[in-house]
């Protein structure tokens, strides 16, 4: 946004040129990328953080870090931030211009979300608001953060959040800053009880670790674990995790497309397909949803082991291009096609193992996408609801008698889950399930079975559903 004009000042108060602080600058543009152009942060912050660096001499790591802390620190909070603003401002927040509330979150934030000092949150904030906004809207910035100063997050939630005993669900939504339908699907997935609820939440407000996997047959763990940064895995034996600071593009088997970055979920959903009984031969593997290809590269990984075929299938061409990438190098036999999973041009029977990870509210994996709490909506689910019912069904189709299909989806919505799966199997009684729980026997509180749902405060991994089906006839 381009600098206001300036205005004449009284005598004797020489105009003083707004202080631009690259950081909350670069903060203030990825919130309103977010917010007009519906983008998603991890999107748009590695550019912004690279011209970043190409203009401000020095801007250096720490600087990069605080950036990234602001914007998915107020992204993640911003139901509570709303709920405190609200009640310092004298009119409802959809009269507020949205690039003002943007910097009185950031300000928020900084106030009751870091350790950042009082003074210099204030200060930094409104210096922001003179340069994105003008010297009036700064007035109305200032006057609202000071406001927001005088308490903190625990007496502001005292004060904003309604009681318990009258309304937890509301309660839960503003203390933890999610939309209250969020709230109450994830409740009613976890089977009720307020510690796991609370534990819950709170888990999707934290910062996730950065996790790599060593694609088998290209890359050892032992070989990550080389690196400063790294530590073991919790649950799969590929799996190694990058302490705060440690950066991925840094590891050199990532940057040779040996090793890549995949959450532990979702590597536990291939090893689990892929040790799941099979009747009969092992030769012909197929990934339905592929895209953007990180389960596909430990499946074509897995199935190099045994010579056996991966086909990697993705609707979409630019994320079939994706899986591609992820997969060049494989060292086993291997295709990437881009197709329609609910109309393929497969026969059916063609697969012994068959893996469809579909596409979802992404409810599961919050920690890393904190915008699209505030961007789904309840209506979404049935949007997806024909197309998972589809992408199963043609699972089931294409696997052969005796074969193996897992249906996966990063939402523990059980509309999107149990649902699903008890629907179809209505129209295919020739199914079976399979109790996945066996196949990850390392791994804890995986639920009364046959179905798996991993979950961030007990898992450390985001939210994975995992069902496993075997043809019968």
């Amino acid at each position: 946004m381009s600098e206001q004009p300036r205005r004449p000042r009284k005598p004797g108060k020489p105009y003083r040129r707004p202080q631009k602080d690259p950081v909350r600058i670069l903060a203030f543009e990825a919130l309103r990328a977010v917010d007009e152009r519906d983008a998603y942060a991890n999107l748009v912050l590695p550019p912004l953080l690279r011209r970043a660096r190409e203009n401000y001499e020095k801007f250096d790591a720490r600087d990069a870090a605080l950036a990234t802390e602001l914007v998915y620190g107020t992204l993640r909070r911003q139901g509570t931030y709303d709920a405190v603003i609200a009640a310092c401002v004298d009119r409802p927040l959809r009269e507020v211009d949205p690039p003002v509330l943007d910097v009185l979150s950031l300000g928020a934030h900084q106030l009751l979300g870091t350790r950042i000092p009082t003074h210099a949150a204030v200060s930094a904030s409104v210096e922001l608001a003179r340069v994105v906004l003008g010297d009036g809207r700064a007035k109305f910035v200032n006057a609202v953060l000071r406001k927001v100063a005088q308490d903190d997050l625990d007496g502001w939630l005292e004060r904003v959040a309604p009681p318990w005993d009258e309304d937890p669900e509301d309660h839960l939504a503003v203390v933890h800053s999610h939309p209250r339908w969020v709230v109450s699907a994830l409740w009613d997935s976890l089977g009720g009880g307020r510690a796991g609820i609370e534990e819950l939440l709170a888990a999707d407000n934290e910062r996730p670790e950065v996790t790599l996997v060593a694609r088998p047959g290209r890359a050892t763990a032992g070989e990550l674990l080389e690196e400063e940064a790294a530590v073991p895995g919790r649950w799969s034996p590929y799996a190694v995790r990058l302490s705060e600071g440690g950066e991925p593009g840094a590891v050199e088997a990532v940057r040779e497309n040996r090793a890549g970055v995949q959450d532990e979920g979702s590597q536990l959903v291939a090893l689990a397909l892929a040790n799941a009984p099979l009747d009969g031969p092992d030769r012909r593997w197929l990934d339905g949803c592929a895209g953007p290809g990180g389960k596909a590269a430990l499946l074509g990984a897995l199935a190099a082991e045994r010579g056996a075929f991966l086909l990697a299938s993705e609707k979409q061409p630019h994320r079939a291009g994706l899986v591609a990438k992820a997969l060049a190098g494989n060292p086993g036999p291997y295709q990437v096609i881009a197709a329609d999973g609910t109309r393929p041009p497969w026969r059916p029977g063609s697969f012994d193992r068959v893996l469809v990870d579909v596409p979802c509210t992404g409810l599961g994996a919050l920690r890393r996408r904190p915008e699209a709490r505030w961007r789904r909506r309840p209506e979404d689910l049935d949007g997806f609801a024909p197309l998972q019912r589809g992408l199963l069904r043609s699972a089931l189709e294409a696997v052969r008698v005796g074969g193996v299909v897992a249906y996966a989806t990063c939402s523990p919505h059980l509309a999107e889950t149990r649902a699903v799966v008890a629907d179809v199997l209505k129209q295919h009684p020739d199914t079976e399930l399979i109790d996945a729980r066996p196949l990850l026997p390392d791994v804890p509180h995986l639920g009364e079975g046959p179905d798996i749902q991993l979950w961030p405060h007990l898992h450390g991994t985001d939210a994975m559903y995992l069902t496993l089906l075997r043809r019968t006839a």
